[in-house]
């Protein structure tokens, strides 16, 4: 763990590095969570390891300088920590055997615990063996999102709550009682295959994309976008395509991300304001994600049509999402945009995947494609509906529909009251200048 010393770099004032703690830790905790997990086969116990690694750098970073790659440092104190957890489970366990107890469920020997995973199929990568494991079919659906956003995406239980339209108090129950189900059961810390990989994949894609979206939009803080969660999002989408090259839902969700990631650039101003896609410059779309994502997208389509033997509409719900991407990426200008086709995508998407989200979507693709005299009474539909109660964006979407139908005074309440919900800084500053700008 290389430190720079203080006669090589000048001192950093202690909030500073604190500050500078917090924000690599935010970024690093998945692959610090991973790298102990794979050492002690318990993700509740890597995560309090992982955290002690963050108390040892607040204690040694202040005076000893900053690492060179503190990501590596936090991984490296977290795993010392690990193998001498490993160690003295290993003694007690000696001692027991001494005693002649009966040790049925001894923990493995440190030199038993495998590098590698033996399966051929397997993908050398912590995070991606974090996901599958904290998408085990021992859990419930709900808290294999709950776990994996925690672990991977390193949200809080607010944010989580937030992302999945749920209450805290759920969520926090959902995390702890995960942890606890994993470690009962004794689940493999492994990527799995076969029969197995397969029942758990659903899962496993719903997360990376909330993942994504969580740093595509962040939910809270001061940052619009948290590239460094869009960036593991896509590597493991990318991955997953190479292992499962026949899963067109695979292809599907790289290709929606590929898609959604090329307009990063554009998505934040020099002082990273939100940008609106009706603004966003197309010049700054990244021309190369682009390509990856239509390719992506040819993929899955090919191997949906293979799968069901005769050429027909897509029916993946990722794959649905990524036609609805590429529609975007193929038009030249934001008037461009075939409004209808999205209009049509969504409809489909709400029979395949049906949500309140999806309704919200699909209303504003008719708001555009058709008119928000025919998107209002869709949005309205929506006012009720209790997992949209606290999401901003339906009174962000129903404020951009009042104000297309030039009733400026309920949009400026619409905007403000979207204002009053978001927990994103960046996006609140956006929807206090639409309103102002609404008059009334």
């Amino acid at each position: 763990m290389a430190v720079d010393h203080a006669s090589e770099h000048p001192r950093h004032p202690a909030h500073s590095v604190e500050q500078t703690i917090e924000t690599v830790f935010r970024m690093e905790a998945p692959r610090v969570i991973a790298g102990a997990a794979r050492i002690v086969r318990d993700v509740g116990i890597a995560e309090e390891l992982a955290q002690d690694a963050l108390v040892a750098a607040l204690e040694q970073w202040p005076a000893a300088g900053v690492p060179d790659n503190p990501g590596a440092w936090l991984t490296t104190a977290a795993k010392h920590r690990a193998v001498d957890l490993v160690r003295r489970r290993e003694r007690y366990a000696r001692k027991l055997a001494e005693m002649g107890r009966d040790l049925e469920t001894a923990p493995p020997h440190l030199d038993e615990i495998p590098d590698r995973v033996e399966d051929p199929e397997a993908i050398d990568d912590d995070l991606l063996r974090l996901v599958f494991t904290a998408c085990h079919p021992v859990l419930s659906a709900e808290a294999r999102v709950a776990l994996t956003l925690r672990l991977l995406g390193g949200l809080t239980t607010a944010e989580i709550a937030r992302a999945v339209l749920a209450p805290e108090p759920t969520v926090a129950q959902r995390v702890v009682r995960a942890k606890r189900t994993l470690a009962a059961k004794n689940v493999p810390f492994e990527v799995p295959y076969g029969p197995d990989r397969e029942a758990r994949l659903g899962s496993v894609l719903d997360v990376i994309y909330l993942i994504f979206n969580e740093g595509y939009a962040a939910t809270a803080g001061d940052d619009h976008v948290r590239p460094a969660l869009c960036e593991d999002a896509l590597r493991l989408a990318r991955q997953l395509a190479a292992l499962m090259p026949r899963e067109p839902e695979v292809h599907g969700l790289a290709a929606l991300l590929e898609l959604q990631a090329s307009r990063t650039a554009a998505r934040t101003g020099p002082d990273g304001e939100p940008v609106l896609l009706e603004d966003q410059s197309r010049a700054r779309w990244n021309r190369m994600l682009i390509g990856r994502g239509f390719a992506a997208l040819e993929r899955a389509e090919r191997a949906e049509r293979a799968e069901r033997a005769a050429d027909g509409p897509l029916h993946g719900p990722y794959v649905l999402q990524a036609a609805i991407a590429a529609c975007h990426a193929h038009a030249a200008s934001y008037e461009e945009t075939d409004w209808g086709r999205i209009a049509a995508l969504y409809g489909l998407l709400a029979v395949r995947a049906p949500s309140p989200v999806v309704e919200l979507n699909r209303a504003v693709a008719v708001s555009m494609a058709r008119g928000p005299e025919e998107a209002l009474p869709l949005v309205d539909a929506l006012v009720d509906e209790p997992a949209l109660r606290d999401y901003h964006l339906l009174p962000s979407v129903r404020g951009d529909v009042l104000a297309r139908l030039g009733r400026g005074a309920e949009a400026r309440a619409e905007f403000e009251r979207a204002a009053g919900l978001t927990r994103n800084a960046r996006e609140r500053e956006l929807l206090l200048r639409r309103s102002k700008g609404c008059g009334g």
